[in-house]
């Protein structure tokens, strides 16, 4: 039988792939939009009867990022599998399906006076494809990451079989916290069709306070005075060229406290405000995006490097140690390779390191996109047991997994 014929008989919305659905150039032969967790297990199915690779899709928010699969035989697109499946709003959980946007999920929650403590950076950012980046914002500072926030995991293996981990389990997976395993796996452990969160309330007030700051050694001094405070930020961003800001929320009265104690502390001309300072929580702007990481320390060496490079460069900073560098269109391949080599023997010193999310093609070719990874004998073992025929996402992540 035939891949298009064996899938349309387990799958309504099947067809060919058109080549503006390339995955970084690499057009899908077919495109599969399952409507149920049953659906998208009997695709998974017959894609491994008939030997298909698979590539998950989302929103398309960050299907740039990463490395070009090997091949894409089959493109499987989550937006059908958009419903809030559970909110158990007394015991502030909520179980969501991968397509669902996080502005869907947001309206939602909000409705119970709850949230999902992760930024959008990028509008229609879907929950399956958050947590296949492992993608977060400033509010990253005091609750984490996706892997820090989902407390159950239902996925599709390469298989077809349903495995869960977590909350509400059904079928665990022995050995396994999915939750965290699936987190920044780029789609190559399997399909992400439904995940269980914890959430928090919305709180009742939030204040910015913000403070200029004039080179690195100014910007490390006013980060390390916020982390080392009593203020309990909710975020802590550093916004390059020379912003610190953190977000205080809670009761209107204790934010109120909290953020005139810190204005004292951070003198200057440190302030209040009630919107966000302009850059807050997204992206910074150029044509590569390196997402950074290292202990809060490395931020005074890093912003000398940034600003030694002849070029404009943008970054943002977390006060916890993780940030993005964005280099702009008018880089060569070999500047922007020279750049990320400079970045991770600053991050290197301190433990760290740098991996280039997107770059153009010409680029993209040239560099290391992901550098060094000392964990990667590990995680090669791992996909071989959880994708032993190497068809999901093939060459999407790092060491060609």
């Amino acid at each position: 039988m035939r891949p298009l014929e064996a899938l349309a008989k387990v799958c309504v919305d099947v067809r060919a792939g058109e080549p503006e659905e390339g995955v970084l150039g690499v057009q899908p032969a077919l495109v599969a939009a399952p409507a149920s967790v049953a659906e998208a297990a009997e695709v998974m199915r017959a894609a491994a009867e008939q030997g298909l690779s698979v590539v998950p899709r989302g929103a398309e928010t960050r299907l740039d990022w990463g490395t070009p699969p090997r091949r894409c035989d089959l493109l499987v697109d989550t937006h059908r599998l958009d419903g809030l499946v559970e909110h158990a709003s007394g015991d502030l959980v909520a179980t969501a399906e991968a397509g669902l946007s996080l502005e869907a999920l947001a309206e939602r929650l909000a409705e119970k006076g709850q949230r999902l403590s992760l930024d959008v950076p990028l509008p229609g950012s879907t929950v399956g494809g958050t947590i296949a980046t492992g993608a977060a914002g400033p509010l990253r500072t005091l609750f984490g990451t996706p892997r820090n926030l989902v407390i159950g995991l239902t996925v599709v293996r390469a298989d077809g079989k349903v495995a869960r981990s977590g909350g509400k389990v059904v079928k665990n997976v022995a050995g396994y916290d999915l939750g965290r395993l699936f987190s920044g796996s780029y789609g190559t452990l399997g399909l992400i069709v439904e995940a269980t969160f914890r959430l928090h309330p919305v709180p009742a007030a939030a204040a910015w306070v913000t403070r200029r700051v004039g080179g690195p050694e100014e910007a490390h001094e006013a980060v390390q005075a916020v982390l080392h405070s009593p203020a309990a930020p909710s975020a802590l961003e550093y916004i390059h060229p020379g912003t610190v800001a953190a977000l205080l929320e809670g009761v209107p009265d204790g934010v109120a406290a909290r953020a005139g104690r810190l204005v004292d502390l951070l003198g200057g001309d440190a302030r209040i405000t009630e919107d966000a300072p302009d850059g807050w929580g997204l992206y910074p702007d150029g044509t590569t995006l390196i997402d950074a990481s290292a202990p809060p320390p490395s931020l005074r060496e890093l912003i000398g490097l940034v600003d030694g490079l002849q070029h404009d460069v943008a970054m943002t900073w977390s006060g916890v140690g993780h940030g993005q560098i964005g280099l702009p269109s008018g880089m060569t391949s070999e500047e922007v390779g020279g750049a990320l080599g400079a970045l991770r023997d600053v991050l290197g010193r301190h433990k760290g390191g740098a991996v280039v999310r997107y770059a153009p093609q010409e680029v993209r070719s040239e560099i290391d996109m992901w550098g060094p990874v000392p964990s990667l004998a590990l995680m090669r073992r791992v996909k071989d047991q959880f994708d032993p025929d190497h068809r999901l996402s093939p060459g999407r992540f790092v060491g060609g997994i």
